[in-house]
């Protein structure tokens, strides 16, 4: 496949959306983590969700 003159700045874009995607999921993942701490925390305190109550 030749990407012609310009190869260097397609491959660099796609390296730089690889990383970015990966940044993204990672935060995503490490979010999660924290709220679901924060969230066992609350509730070993014994704050319950009000969704439960109904």
């Amino acid at each position: 496949m030749d990407l012609g003159p310009h190869a260097l700045f397609i491959v660099a874009s796609y390296a730089g959306m690889v990383v970015v995607l990966a940044g993204l999921i990672g935060w995503l993942i490490a979010d999660g983590r924290r709220q679901q701490r924060a969230l066992a925390d609350l509730e070993a305190r014994g704050i319950t969700r009000r969704s439960r109550a109904l």
